[in-house]
């Protein structure tokens, strides 16, 4: 089987909820994306890109449908390219590399271009259709921009509470304080703020509109600030709009190609794929869902804990990413301080479908500034998903 490698990466940088995104249409920034990965790899000819995989949650208003068709066709992509999307919630870009993947491990391609796209800021209101036309009565809309909407009554309700209380419930099981997730919340501010102050993102991100970087991150961020914040979701709970990931607008964009891609791209790759793994629980239990994925993903790269030395975990809440750390711990995982080394989603921002593109991309950077060969990018999805990705860096596998 051919090995599937990362030959480019950047996204845009991302919004908050009506911030500075909020006038950019979730193609357009899909586009963006798309031609930022352009632009680093100028030998390459667009018309060599075998398919667009594309992620995205929405998919109700601007996104058309195929998103990733029509921010190919904006982006001066070939027609001839085709492309496609997926929707794993707030695993689809993830999902559309591992998919890329497979195809080029399978010899069905050679290039793929994978990447996701969220504007949570433009998701619209729906209005469910009635059983017979012009009913009496009002009609309720219904927000798209994150969660259940239109819930089947069949599903069990202890299945389709909110997101908030799905993790409200995983912080009664694992005793996780407010006073650690908060800590925790600080900390991603901290290394996200660092990280920009030290160029380390400059090469990762592609300006849109007048915004040149992650619109969320607060140097100023503190536990004493955060312990001020009300609970979101219960009156005693622990989880407050600090200790969580935000909504956000952004994209994000991956090239990966097979080993003999590289002539035809014009560059060395950056990182190979080595496993792949995902993971399905109770919906309420999504939180945790990454545990499991990870180390799933790790055995079919046939590595231990021991030997990763950076992991990219997606901090939807911070209890939930503290659970899957301390599983992880006990696992084999060396220290907690190599998760996240360069900030994550509670400072950055989480646009659903983007976020995978952006673990992806940040791995292959931060591997190749600590040096170390193994790392880990993991996503919980809701609905009781997870997903993982190992890469592996080239520079010191050689």
């Amino acid at each position: 089987m051919n090995s599937a490698f990362l030959y480019a990466a950047t996204r845009t940088p991302f919004g908050k909820f009506n911030g500075a995104l909020a006038d950019i249409r979730p193609d357009d920034l899909a586009a963006t994306a798309i031609s930022g990965v352009l632009t680093q790899t100028p030998s390459l000819d667009p018309a060599a890109i075998d398919e667009v995989v594309w992620g995205n949650a929405n998919g109700a208003g601007e996104e058309n449908r195929n998103v990733g068709r029509m921010a190919a066709l904006l982006a001066g992509l070939p027609t001839s390219v085709p492309s496609t999307t997926i929707n794993r919630l707030c695993g689809s870009s993830l999902d559309a590399a591992m998919t890329g993947s497979r195809m080029i491990e399978t010899g069905d391609a050679d290039v793929v271009l994978v990447g996701g796209v969220e504007s949570m800021t433009r998701a619209p209101w729906v209005l469910p259709k009635p059983s017979r036309a012009f009913p009496a009565g009002d009609v309720t809309a219904v927000s798209t921009t994150l969660g259940w909407r239109l819930v089947n009554p069949r599903m069990p309700k202890e299945w389709t509470v909110s997101l908030g209380e799905c993790n409200e419930q995983l912080q009664e099981r694992f005793g996780i304080t407010r006073e650690r997730q908060d800590e925790f919340a600080v900390r991603s501010h901290r290394l996200a703020h660092q990280a920009w102050e030290d160029g380390f993102y400059n090469a990762l991100v592609t300006p849109v509109a007048d915004l040149g970087r992650d619109e969320g991150i607060r140097a100023d961020s503190s536990t004493q600030k955060l312990a001020g914040l009300k609970p979101s979701f219960r009156p005693n709970g622990t989880i407050t709009a600090g200790n969580a990931s935000p909504l956000s607008d952004g994209g994000s964009a991956v090239l990966l190609g097979s080993e003999s891609a590289a002539a035809a791209i014009g560059r060395d790759p950056l990182a190979r794929i080595l496993g792949k793994g995902a993971m399905a629980l109770d919906p309420q239990e999504f939180g945790y869902a990454p545990v499991e994925a990870a180390n799933r993903a790790l055995a079919r790269a046939g590595i231990t804990w021991d030997q990763v030395g950076a992991v990219e975990l997606n901090e939807a809440f911070a209890v939930q990413s503290l659970a899957c750390v301390d599983a992880w711990l006990k696992d084999g995982l060396r220290e907690p301080g190599i998760v996240n080394q360069r900030g994550g989603a509670i400072a950055i921002g989480h646009p659903l479908g983007a976020s995978g593109g952006r673990l992806l991309g940040t791995l292959a950077a931060v591997l190749k500034e600590r040096r170390e060969r193994y790392g880990v990018a993991a996503i919980c999805i809701g609905v009781g998903q997870g997903l993982a990705v190992v890469l592996e860096n080239l520079e010191v596998s050689k």
